[in-house]
């Protein structure tokens, strides 16, 4: 129902019951501090990491337009890697730290038994070693990043204390990386929408000029080009209207309920459905596949960075750096397998997806399928439509992801790489589910009004 009932007969609301439902539902703070929070991220993108010379490292990542580890990791971070800010790091430590801890949850039993049946004190206790562990990797990540501009020529000023300048620059960017994960953990909790899902979307977006601007320099140098654009551009549209489709298309399980009279009057018999989607990880799945495989990727690239003397040593960093690096056919066949793995890993782990649990709920209410009989036969067909349902669903996720970076390819504009491989499914998979939750706000106050008229 989109509006109140007073005749007996559904109205379309008016801009009053819009207003109405805006003021009275909570959505207003919600989207204000939501925005706010966004808005205080992109200040601190630009606070520059005391004593270092931005502008080299800055030019190293305009050289290589983009398509190189380090592009990846900037668009991630919404450009403050770009301007060795306090933001550096980004929300990738703690997207790394959840995505370890839900893996290590499978594993290990206790984990498992906090996350599964210890309720919110348990989640709880999981989210802070969640946090904990964050702080080990943005402490490592520190290291790691300024061992890198140690060895970029007039990276850091002259003059500096170099023992007091490394304690200090790791501790604020560890620090700059906590406060971006409180960030996002107050959005999540207080706003509308995931909040880390939001920063990596905030920070794509920003991105975008910058990709337009290179593009737009390529086609001046190189006239020929504009039909690979425009060909680029209309597989990017289709591209959308298939992420479109995917976020949103769902399996519907018919369920049968029974029939119950009370006193005179029969209740229940209607059938309804449980509704699976085909994309059950949502934007997550391509989020921790770059997330894991960017991690190896960093790495190898800054040890890469060491002069490390020929020999064997050198031959396997080499091999691997190649290996893992984005603009190459391994790093995405191996980014393929992992949204398949992360889409069946994610599906396996949500509440809503438990064929079990599911199948004992339906036989406690004396529902059931139709020509299935209650108990294991309906957990088994619900197991195995679930296993059906979310292999197309990855298969057509990974398949998506493949899509762009390949008509980058043909079309030898590689200038929009970067957004056309993965920000892109994100950037419309954050939006979709930023507009839904927004459309959950305004329909539970639409519901409220209906009760109480």
């Amino acid at each position: 129902m989109t509006g109140g009932i007073n005749s007996g007969k559904m109205r379309m609301p008016t801009t009053a019951d819009l207003m109405s439902m805006w003021n009275a539902s909570g959505l207003k703070e919600k989207l204000i501090f939501t925005f706010g929070m966004l808005v205080l991220f992109r200040l601190g993108i630009h606070l520059p990491l005391f004593g270092i010379n931005g502008e080299v490292f800055s030019n190293i990542l305009n050289g290589n337009n983009g398509n190189n580890i380090l592009g990846f990791l900037d668009l991630f971070a919404g450009g403050a890697l770009r301007n060795v800010s306090i933001f550096s790091l980004g929300i990738g430590p703690y997207i790394t730290s959840s995505i370890i801890m839900q893996l290590m949850a499978v594993i290990i039993p206790s984990l498992e038994k906090l996350q599964k049946e210890d309720g919110e004190a348990g989640r709880r206790k999981l989210s802070q070693y969640t946090r904990i562990f964050t702080v080990v990797l943005a402490v490592f990540q520190s290291v790691i990043f300024m061992a890198y501009l140690a060895h970029l020529q007039g990276a850091i000023l002259p003059g500096l204390n170099h023992t007091m300048f490394y304690i200090s620059s790791v501790i604020t960017l560890t620090a700059g990386s906590i406060l971006v994960m409180w960030m996002s953990e107050l959005i999540t909790e207080k706003g509308i929408g995931n909040g880390g899902s939001l920063i990596i979307f905030v920070g794509i977006l920003a991105g975008i000029p910058l990709y337009s601007s290179r593009t737009a320099q390529m086609i001046a140098g190189q006239p020929s080009l504009g039909w690979n654009l425009l060909l680029l551009l209309t597989i990017f549209f289709i591209t959308m209207i298939f992420i479109v489709i995917m976020q949103e298309a769902i399996r519907k399980v018919i369920i049968v309920n029974p029939k119950r009279q009370v006193g005179n009057k029969v209740y229940g018999g209607v059938n309804t459905f449980i509704p699976f989607k085909l994309n059950p990880g949502g934007v997550m799945p391509i989020i921790f596949a770059v997330a894991i495989l960017l991690f190896p990727s960093t790495i190898l690239s800054l040890v890469g960075q060491a002069n490390l003397p020929e020999g064997w040593i050198y031959n396997v960093v080499t091999a691997l750096t190649r290996f893992f690096n984005p603009s190459g056919g391994t790093y995405y066949a191996i980014y393929f397998v992992m949204i398949v793995a992360l889409t069946f890993f994610y599906a396996s782990i949500m509440p809503n997806m438990q064929p079990k649990e599911i199948a004992n709920n339906l036989k406690k209410y004396g529902s059931s399928i139709p020509g299935i009989k209650p108990g294991k036969p309906t957990a088994d067909a619900l197991d195995n439509i679930l296993t059906k349902t979310t292999f197309i669903g990855a298969l057509g996720l990974g398949i998506i992801a493949l899509v762009p970076a390949f008509a980058s390819f043909i079309t030898n504009i590689t200038t929009l790489q970067g957004i056309g491989a993965t920000s892109l499914i994100i950037m419309v998979g954050v939006a979709l589910d930023f507009i839904n939750q927004i459309r959950t706000h305004l329909l539970a106050r639409n519901y409220e009004t209906f009760l109480k008229e």
